[in-house]
């Protein structure tokens, strides 16, 4: 295993580790640890260059250092990146490989599961790391989070519902959900159970299937779905769907879905703000993942701690978007400068670290 220490601006430690053996070539960004250690997921993608990834680990974990702070989890934000394709690259040499690149931080980061990443791989990866959450077996194990996630986003958009429709029932209304993985399903269905009018897409037809046959969503291609007739689109796929074209098109006057990094630069809230579009900050919406997740690596017993903090994640987000309101101002500065004032808090009163970590 090579470890290379990444010079980079922003982040307190970026590393890039090579295992010839395996073939593993992998990214872990440590964004800020003010709060905690590192938190985030493992992303395995068959990114075009070394640099894409690079690129990639470094906003997710910056995103994840945002969701801690506003989730109330004593975490900072941290992410890991393999570079690979996961459905033919994938190898349990390659994830004992990551497992020891996540061993070699020493406890500064914690990983688990993320897009092209499973449950069962972050078990191989385990054999060898403690550092590996998002775990099946074991006392404190919270298997998959991604009904958490979705459970979290089904909450904010029913707040959100409120705000901009003027209720919170979903009932009627046309909800977009773009992507059907995981969160994607889950969340979709959510949306069907609360009697809304589901449209979807992916790029997986056996996930179309299931979303017409079971949900009886309207299915329409994956490059039409941001231009749908709905009130409320759910970005559930990768990031940056939000461009300068895909904002000119979109037809819904509430964003709100578990994807990280929706927006393809900070600009576009302000952009959707001018359209009387509601983003609802995407770090925010999808914190449920992570609250699970933290729960486990706590090692908390009280099952109630998770539905606690979710709710309380709601509320935070309640509260940022009537501010928002209030202020005429898009939520996601609202939501930025709430991060701010956490941290720049906790560091003037450094956070005590808990003992079970």
């Amino acid at each position: 295993m090579h470890i290379e220490e990444i010079s980079t601006r922003g982040h307190e430690r970026v590393l890039f580790g090579t295992d010839e053996a395996s073939g593993l070539r992998s990214f872990i960004a440590l964004h800020d640890t003010t709060l905690g250690p590192g938190l985030g997921g493992c992303r395995m993608w068959n990114y075009d260059t070394v640099q894409e990834a690079l690129a990639d680990v470094l906003q997710l974990s910056e995103g994840m250092t945002a969701k801690s702070a506003l989730a109330g989890v004593p975490f900072g934000g941290g992410k890991a990146v393999i570079i690979g394709d996961s459905k033919t690259q994938k190898t349990p040499e390659l994830l004992r490989a990551f497992g020891r690149f996540v061993e070699s931080l020493h406890g500064t980061f914690f990983t688990g599961e993320d897009v092209g990443m499973s449950p069962q791989d972050m078990l191989i990866a385990a054999e060898e790391t403690q550092y590996v959450s998002g775990l099946t077996v074991g006392r404190h194990a919270s298997g998959d989070p991604s009904p958490v996630t979705a459970e979290g986003v089904f909450l904010c958009m029913k707040v959100a519902a409120g705000l901009r429709l003027g209720s919170e029932d979903l009932a009627g209304l046309r909800v977009a959900v773009q992507g059907l993985g995981h969160v994607g399903m889950a969340l979709a269905e959510r949306v069907h159970e609360a009697r809304a009018r589901l449209i979807a897409a992916d790029v997986n037809p056996d996930a179309t299937c299931v979303a017409a046959d079971k949900l009886n969503a309207e299915i329409v291609a994956p490059e039409n779905i941001v231009q749908a007739a709905a009130e409320i689109i759910a970005p559930c796929a990768l990031g940056g769907v939000l461009t300068d074209a895909t904002v000119a098109q979109l037809r819904a006057r509430i964003v709100c879905g578990s994807a990280n990094n929706q927006l393809a630069i900070p600009a576009h809230a302000q952009m959707l703000f001018e359209r009387d579009v509601l983003y609802c900050p995407d770090y925010v919406v999808n914190s449920g993942g992570l609250i699970i997740i933290a729960r486990e690596v706590l090692k908390i017993e009280d099952e109630s701690w998770t539905e606690e903090k979710l709710n309380a994640a709601v509320d935070t987000f309640r509260d940022l978007i009537s501010e928002a309101h209030e202020a005429n101002c898009p939520p996601l500065e609202v939501a930025n400068a709430m991060v701010r004032n956490i941290l720049s808090g906790a560091k003037a009163d450094p956070p005590r670290r808990a003992s079970s970590m």
